[in-house]
């Protein structure tokens, strides 16, 4: 509902945003504006309209900035003369010409009627109009601007009693309790808080508060062509308890955590959790989650420890019921689906002859995990693609990919990483610690001493401690409590093997499985070869079916080995054998390289080509230069010396003879002379009275005539 002499404020305008209603005449509402000028004239609108926007929360409600209790007696002679002598002329006016005064086609009419009984300017009507309209449609609006330096002025108690507690500690110079929160004032606390405060920006509450007062409750002005803000006195503000309260009262930190930072951030450390992984699972092997991790530690080459090689990634797959960790892989490979490969590898493979490659001797009970899971649940980016769908379609194993940054989807083995890490922090040369370093203190760095194998010895070993370390919150059933079970990653894989259905698979042939999970791709078959990745491969079988000429210009899928392209594979339609594919004599340059070295090589070769392309352009464009040069000086001289009289016939007669002379021209020129003669024959000749030689004798020139 729309009310007379009501102040409002559009809430998405800078400048002329608040309005006070001035007349409300049935469905119509006439209205001016607080900062448009010492002349600002009335205006209409439908409430329909306005009502419209309050209720979409575009206009609000605001109290009104000119709301003020003075006394006559605070006032001066002077302030009182010129307040009641613009009165004397408004409220007359107000009366008598309303209806023209807010209607514009009779506006002009009405203000040099007022004019001319009131012996004024009609601008200063106008301006006397404009502040009674602007300023509350009272007697005191006409009091001049000097007013605000003037007497002490007492504050008009609207409500007689401020409500709620009132403060311990009052402002000394005012003792004001704040205002009475109103439902108006409700929604403009509500409009800064999603315009300001639900924002990524993420300023506080306080600040927030601020931008409350300045859009609210502070006038505008400008000093020395700068915007600036006056906050009202404080008995007409909420204080900042006061919004602190009503802002706790309804706060939504689900709603604030998502709009302040990120859905992904709620879900990942403030959603409830009320379950757990385990209640997820029906014994061991239902799902498995996969992680990678790059540890907290430097280690140094394995043929020289001079040589600092970076942090390892460390790759980790847990059962989710027990918590043994069944897979593990130790590299410089990832976070990638090769790492991930490898991890996968060993998941499978029997963990006592693995242990024996470090020396390390162990029994099968230590950890009795070889098997495939139902499910996987991995990172989206590793496990998107690739031969995923290998392993789903072959081996009946599921994929469930976690959204990105959702790391408590994989809750379990994020935690054991966490612990392996810190371990390692504490027991290991060349590990990060961050938090104890200060200016001047060794580089960590400096400290790397162990190689990658060893390292790997220092995980497996942390892996088998953890397999028989006690879970203090896990959630034991009862089964487990009658039977005395000790809640270790082994005694609950062995437990849920026995009493559970589990569903772990064991895989009978490695090669199938790693056929399974190398990355695909497509090669296409060509006379010179299969071409996969920019290399020729040469296959028995391509060769004996004939396919370089019956089947050139088609694909095949094939599968490979990123890290070392000698050889590719043909995989056959019943999923476990497959053809050889070796590396041609065309690409033996890069045999033994990896497929990212034979990339680099590529690209490197590409941009010397595109270096020699423009030397090769700008030899193209001289040659062509010196070429046109030749043809328009051979040009030039036939026209100089032939005739122009030959017809076409006379041209082209005896092009024989004239190439035989032309030939035995050039004989003479290009003959071979293999005795080196001197280039001056003749004798000195020696003046016999002067004793000296003499250089130059002339010549008497002889005619020869024809014999006979």
């Amino acid at each position: 509902m729309i009310f007379y002499n009501q102040v409002y404020q559009y809430v998405n305008k800078e400048e002329k945003n608040r309005l006070r209603v001035i007349e409300i005449d049935n469905s119509i509402a006439y209205y001016v504006e607080l900062h448009c000028g010492d002349t600002a004239m009335p205006k209409r609108i439908d409430i329909g309209t306005l009502e419209a926007e309050v209720q979409a929360e575009v206009l609000l409600a605001i109290p009104d900035p000119y709301v003020k209790s003075y006394s006559d007696g605070d006032l001066t002679k002077k302030q009182i003369e010129k307040r009641d002598e613009d009165w004397a002329v408004v409220s007359s006016g107000w009366a008598n010409h309303k209806d023209a005064l807010l209607e514009k086609k009779t506006r002009e009419g009405a203000f040099l009627e007022i004019t001319k009984n009131s012996n004024v300017s009609k601008l200063k009507v106008k301006r006397a109009f404009t502040r009674f309209w602007q300023r509350g449609l009272n007697k005191n609006a006409l009091l001049p601007d000097y007013m605000y330096s003037g007497g002490k002025g007492k504050e008009r108690d609207l409500s007689n009693s401020k409500v709620g507690r009132p403060r311990k500690y009052a402002l000394s110079d005012y003792g004001q309790q704040g205002i009475n929160i109103t439902e108006e004032v409700k929604t403009q606390f509500a409009y800064v808080i999603k315009k300001y405060y639900r924002k990524k920006e993420q300023i506080t509450l306080a600040e927030t508060y601020d931008h409350l007062l300045r859009e609210f409750y502070s006038e505008k002005y400008y000093e020395n062509n700068t915007v600036k803000h006056k906050v009202w006195d404080s008995s007409k503000i909420p204080t900042y308890n006061q919004f602190y309260y009503w802002f706790k009262k309804h706060e939504d930190p689900k709603l604030d955590i998502t709009l302040r930072k990120s859905a992904k951030e709620f879900d990942l450390k403030h959603r409830p959790i009320l379950s757990n992984s385990t209640q997820e699972t029906d014994g061991p092997g239902t799902r498995f989650q996969i992680d990678a991790t790059i540890a907290d530690i430097y280690l140094v080459s394995s043929f020289d420890r001079s040589l600092i090689i970076g942090r390892p990634i460390v790759y980790g797959i847990i059962d989710v019921y027990s918590r043994m960790i069944t897979g593990i892989y130790v590299g410089l490979e990832g976070p990638s689906w090769i790492g991930a490969m490898m991890a996968l590898d060993n998941m499978i493979i029997n963990k006592v002859e693995y242990c024996e490659q470090f020396d390390i001797n162990i029994k099968s009970s230590q950890w009795p995990a070889n098997h495939l899971p139902e499910i996987i649940i991995a990172d989206r980016g590793e496990f998107e693609g690739y031969s995923v769908e290998n392993l789903i379609n072959n081996l009946n194993i599921k994929i469930e990919n976690t959204s990105a940054y959702r790391g408590d989807l994989k809750g379990i083995i994020e935690r054991q990483f966490r612990t392996i890490n810190g371990k390692i922090k504490r027991k290991t040369p060349g590990s990060i610690q961050k938090e104890f370093r200060e200016r001047g203190d060794r580089d960590y760095r400096l400290d790397a001493s162990l190689s990658i194998r060893e390292f790997t010895k220092v995980v497996i070993h942390l892996v088998l401690q953890h397999n028989q370390k006690f879970i203090e919150k896990y959630p034991l059933e009862k089964g487990m409590i009658t039977s005395g079970l000790t809640a270790t990653p082994i005694n609950l894989w062995e437990w849920g093997i026995a009493n559970k259905k589990g569903r772990l698979q064991i895989v009978t042939d490695n090669n199938v499985f790693r056929l399974n999970l190398l990355p695909k791709g497509k090669a296409r078959i060509t006379r010179a070869g299969l071409k996969f990745k920019g290399l020729f491969y040469g296959s028995e079988k391509a060769i004996n079916e004939q396919w370089y000429v019956k089947l050139k210009s088609s694909s095949i899928e094939v599968l490979y080995d990123p890290r070392e392209m000698n050889q590719i594979y043909i995989p056959h339609a019943d999923g476990r054998n497959f053809d050889s594919c070796y590396l041609l004599d065309t690409s033996l340059e890069y045999k033994s390289d990896t497929l990212e070295e034979i990339g680099f090589y590529r690209e490197l070769l590409q941009e010397v080509k595109a270096e020699e392309q423009a030397k090769q352009r700008e030899n193209t464009i001289n040659a062509d230069l010196a070429i046109e040069e030749i043809v328009k000086k051979a040009m030039k001289e036939k026209k100089q010396t032939v005739s122009q009289t030959l017809n076409k016939a006379e041209k082209l007669r005896d092009i024989r003879v004239n190439r035989k002379v032309e030939k035995a021209l050039n004989r003479e020129d290009e003959k071979f002379d293999l005795v080196n003669k001197p280039n001056d024959l003749r004798a000195d000749v020696i003046d016999f009275a002067t004793k000296e030689k003499i250089n130059d004798i002339p010549t008497k020139k002889i005619k020869l005539t024809p014999y006979g």
